[in-house]
Formats: C-alpha cells, sequence, structure tokens
C-alpha cells in the first residue's frame, strides 16, 4: 500500500493531525508521520528523516507528502518566523529535497493574524470569551515557565473543553481539512 507521509514539529501536533484525520474519516495508518522536533530541526536538510522518507520514495511505498510547521513569529525569529518567512522556507526545503511534485504544505497559525502555531489555530476557533478567560487565567497564574506558553495552553484548552476539545466544523479548520482530504484521497 502506498502511504502519505506527514511532516510535523511535535508530538502535540501529530496528536491533533491524527484527530482532524479520524474526524474525515480516513484511516490513521495510511500515513507515516515524522515528528522532528522543532522547527529548527524541520528546516534542516541532513534531518535523518529527510533521508527515511527520501528511500520510501525511492521503493514506492510513499507518493504523497504534507508538511505541516507553524508560522511562529518574525519578530522571534526573522528567517523562518513569521507566515511568509516560513512558506518561503518551506518552498526552499521541498525544493532542495527534490520531493517539489508530491508535497503539500500547511502553515498552523491564526488564519487572521497569520501568526503563531498550533495553539493559536486551535484558540482561534473558540469564541472571545472563552480565549479571554484563558488569557485571564494565564495572566493570574504563577506559572514559572510562561516562556512554555504552548503546552501550557494546549493543556488549559484541554482542561478546560474536555468533552468537545476541538470544532472540526469551523471555518479555521477548512484549509488544512482540504489538504488533507486531497492527499488521502490519491
Amino acid at each position: 500500500m502506498v502511504k502519505i507521509a506527514i511532516v510535523c514539529e511535535g508530538k502535540s501536533d501529530k496528536e491533533f493531525l491524527k484527530k482532524v484525520i479520524a474526524h474525515l474519516g480516513f484511516p490513521e495508518n495510511n500515513a507515516s508521520f515524522y515528528t522532528l522536533g522543532g522547527k529548527s530541526k524541520f528546516f534542516d536538510l541532513t534531518n535523518k528523516s529527510y533521508q527515511d522518507i527520501k528511500l520510501e520514495i525511492k521503493s514506492g511505498q510513499i507518493d504523497n507528502i504534507l508538511f505541516v510547521v507553524d508560522a511562529d513569529d518574525e519578530k522571534s525569529d526573522m528567517k523562518n518566523g513569521g507566515y511568509e518567512n516560513t512558506q518561503l522556507a518551506l518552498n526552499a526545503l521541498i525544493s532542495e529535497l527534490g520531493f517539489n511534485l508530491i508535497s503539500q504544505t500547511y502553515i498552523m497559525c491564526d488564519p487572521i493574524t497569520k501568526t503563531g502555531y498550533l495553539e493559536s489555530l486551535i484558540l482561534s476557533t473558540i469564541s472571545e470569551k472563552q480565549r479571554n478567560c484563558i488569557s485571564c487565567f494565564l495572566n493570574c497564574s504563577e506559572f514559572k515557565e510562561k516562556e512554555n506558553h504552548k503546552a501550557i495552553l494546549n493543556e488549559i484548552y484541554n482542561l478546560g473543553y474536555p468533552n468537545s476539545p476541538f470544532n472540526f466544523k469551523h471555518q479555521n479548520f477548512n484549509s488544512l481539512k482540504e489538504k488533507l482530504k486531497n492527499i488521502f484521497s490519491k
């Protein structure tokens, strides 16, 4: 069976993507996930995962790749941060790897600001009242590691909304769902 490669930054991205795939009704086992351990490793051409993907392409095991990476913020990373810089870096990476004909990309962020990461996308799908509640909690909390913002946001969201953690019908998920439908339907 020919599989799909889904390349993402970390475990929380992978788990989230699995939930979207299940929501769409596609078998998860039709995809091989490659979690690269952060954005700097994502754009490292020498990453072993890229060599593994090349071998799987050569042997006919992979014929579609979806690259999923956070936009982050241009203020914190002038080279690869922000939506446009991330897209340029992705295009260059895919070209260098020779994956142009079989690749698609999805950049996770708040669709309005075009900055952020998975949690920014998720928070963009809840009401302003709910976002304010989370923001107020973060501001008054005594978390020592506020720099570990993404992990804290993810936990707060999952704890605060355990019965229906993601509203996959929200329009902000449409682009991602279309990308996944496209690669799983080929």
